[in-house]
């Protein structure tokens, strides 16, 4: 009877496997139809989708890092809201604010653009701090506070963040705190000259971007979360993922003992919970119903590098945070 309920009970959990495949395919194929060359990007912002985290997208102005997210946005079926981050906002500007009525003698609560399924936030480093806060602690706590009103925020709820980097003038950079709250990190980069060509090619033919279409319901966005929870982790692993995050912290415990100048601090123990998650859902992305290191050594690059603050030793040789997550990855043994 037992063995008979297990394997209906895998029966059931490879049929979610192939129907959250079908469906990301869906929105995959939508988004297609809008961007050229960002394939890997989109599939990184699906990742973090399923897992149920935030993200950050870096690079420099151009590479449609906010077309990006606005398509993503057009192809599920939820609000979406976007914040234009500049050096002159409150806090107010994001989450709202109460508003005196003189006539009736009381409040009401005008609710921010945070209030939203997804949420771009638009060069989040060109704000102050103050404001940056207001975001992140919304993205922490899934609640706004308004006076003496608390106001939880619907799910899914994701914030996809730009910023340019922090070498350009008037940004103002995340502090390392702030940035852990974002499971991951994603660099963009230019796109390749075939693919700049298509670009030219598509806006010289219909003069317009074209628009895609609603292909997931916000309710099929929590079944497949539902689905990337019951994925199966070994221990070995969940073993794995620790042992990188614990490289970045003592890497001459790990055998690495070159990298212990150039790194300022390592990984909190946030990293290996988001390393897990997203293996899981990058496993099932790939249609299997259990994760393996590979998993978990794809998604690493984009949940340590954030994660990962370098001296200014490191600085002074041109050793980045990716460098040194490049010489982890190949350095701590895989299971």
């Amino acid at each position: 009877m037992e063995q008979s309920q297990s394997s209906s009970a895998t029966t059931d959990l490879a049929a979610e496997v192939t129907a959250v495949q079908e469906r990301f395919d869906a929105v995959k194929a939508e988004v297609g139809k809008v961007l050229v060359g960002q394939d890997e990007l989109l599939g990184r912002l699906l990742l973090a989708l399923l897992a149920d985290g935030h993200v950050l997208l870096e690079g420099v102005p151009g590479l449609a890092k906010t077309l990006t997210v606005s398509t993503l946005a057009d192809t599920l079926d939820c609000t979406f809201s976007r914040i234009q981050f500049t050096p002159d906002m409150l806090p107010g500007d994001v989450t709202g604010t109460q508003i005196f009525n003189p006539r009736e003698g009381s409040y009401s609560v005008r609710r921010g653009p945070v209030f939203g399924n997804l949420v771009l936030a638009d060069e989040i480093n060109r704000a102050p701090a103050k404001v940056q806060a207001a975001l992140l602690e919304a993205m922490q706590e899934r609640q706004v506070t308004l006076g003496e009103e608390t106001f939880g925020l619907e799910e899914p709820f994701l914030v996809m963040a730009t910023q340019n980097p922090i070498e350009q003038e008037g940004t103002y950079p995340l502090p390392e705190a702030q940035l852990d709250r974002f499971m991951v990190k994603l660099k963009v980069g230019y796109l390749s000259r075939d693919d700049e060509v298509r670009v030219i090619d598509r806006m010289a033919g219909a003069g317009r971007v074209p628009q895609a279409s609603s292909v997931m319901a916000a309710s099929e966005i929590l079944t497949a979360r539902d689905a990337a929870r019951l994925v199966f982790v070994d221990d070995k692993v969940k073993r794995y993922a620790v042992d990188l995050v614990a490289a970045t912290r003592d890497p001459a415990a790990s055998g690495l003992a070159e990298l212990a100048n150039l790194i300022e601090f390592g990984a909190s123990v946030r990293a290996s919970l988001n390393l897990v998650k997203l293996a899981k859902s990058h496993a099932l992305l790939a249609g299997r119903a259990y994760t393996s290191p590979h998993d978990v050594k794809t998604v690493a690059p984009d949940v340590l590098r954030h994660r990962v603050a370098v001296t200014y030793e490191a600085e002074a040789e041109g050793r980045s945070s990716d460098d040194i997550v490049e010489t982890i990855l190949a350095h701590v043994e895989v299971p």
